[in-house]
């Protein structure tokens, strides 16, 4: 098959369009490459993609409404994985107008590719961020999300209510996907794993927000790729008895459904950072903050209808995948 993978230079699109190219599928992948983070990590990606035949890049912003539209019409996919966005919680209280062109604007210019080209089925990435002010453990697909505490959650929210309006008046088959903290080799500067081990590794303290009093569910990045590659197969499809007041949030009479991808085993922060103690062998000097603003206190995924359709759900355990982060680390910035 031919995919168009966006954010192809990105963390997960990186993982994502190996597989989807060692399976013998030809990609396409579009990047902006933009500095939101280090660009020579982001070409780095790419220069490994590129060893493939059947991979094609092109540099390009999904805001720009013709860049996206000559994508589509020259290359005739048959199938979509949307990654592209601009990510990070924290940079959105800072920067809101990129969260809005990208997240909005480019994932709008993608859903009208995939109506007027008739994509079979069109997956993209929501967030576990989208849970906002639910305590409700673990979080279910089938909760409501009306409450987000960022604006970067509410544009995931947006992408998830744009999506059902495309799949509702144009029969898109589409699929969203809530990823929950990913991590591992390759990942983003910006993410804690990240920080944390440049700064232990360099002797330098590391800034613990809410005093290492949070919970995350920590997913590794191979475990994403492999739950996506699977969900490529499953397409929703119209279901005429589903109704708003007796069906899950996480479906619809459209063909549209939504999936938590998490390893749903919360991990205590402190305990994230004892596992890169262990993987560099040196302890971390610890700056005990106050909570951030958008951040929430634990996050847990029921990942059960995940399994009932792909018979797989993340299952890596942190302390092997914080270990193979901090080797990677340690290889690619030889350190």
């Amino acid at each position: 098959m031919k995919y168009l993978v966006t954010g192809a230079a990105g963390f997960i699109g990186f993982y994502v369009a190996q597989r989807l190219l060692s399976a013998g599928h030809q990609v396409v992948g579009i990047d902006s490459l933009d500095d939101y983070y280090d660009v020579s990590l982001k070409q780095a990606r790419l220069d490994l993609i590129a060893r493939h035949d059947h991979f094609s890049f092109v540099k390009g912003n999904l805001t720009d409404s013709a860049t996206v539209a000559d994508l589509f019409a020259q290359h005739q996919f048959q199938r979509v994985v949307h990654l592209a966005a601009q990510a990070g919680v924290r940079y959105s209280l800072d920067n809101p107008h990129a969260y809005t062109s990208t997240n909005i604007v480019g994932y709008l210019n993608i859903l009208e590719g995939c109506r007027q080209h008739n994509i079979e089925h069109l997956l993209y990435a929501s967030s576990s961020s989208v849970y906002g002010l639910n305590r409700k453990l673990p979080f279910s697909t089938d909760d409501t999300v009306d409450h987000p505490i960022s604006l970067y959650a509410a544009t995931k929210k947006a992408n998830e209510l744009m999506a059902h309006t495309y799949s509702h008046l144009y029969g898109v088959p589409t699929t969203g996907l809530r990823f929950f903290t990913v991590y591992g080799p390759w990942g983003r500067p910006d993410m804690a794993l990240f920080r944390f081990t440049r700064a232990i590794l360099a002797g330098e303290a590391i800034d613990v927000y809410n005093h290492g009093n949070m919970r995350r569910d920590f997913t590794y990045v191979e475990d994403i790729a492999e739950a996506v590659v699977r969900l490529l197969d499953v397409i929703p499809a119209a279901n005429a008895q589903w109704t708003v007041e007796n069906g899950s949030p996480a479906a619809s009479s459209a063909p549209y459904h939504i999936y938590n991808i998490g390893n749903s085993q919360p991990v205590m922060l402190t305990d994230y950072i004892a596992a890169i103690e262990k993987a560099t062998g040196l302890k971390a000097r610890k700056n005990l903050l106050p909570m951030q603003p958008g951040d929430v206190h634990e996050t847990s995924a029921d990942t059960q209808p995940l399994y009932d359709v792909i018979g797989f759900k993340p299952h890596t355990d942190i302390n092997e995948g914080v270990k193979r982060f901090v080797d990677w680390y340690r290889t690619f910035y030889k350190v």
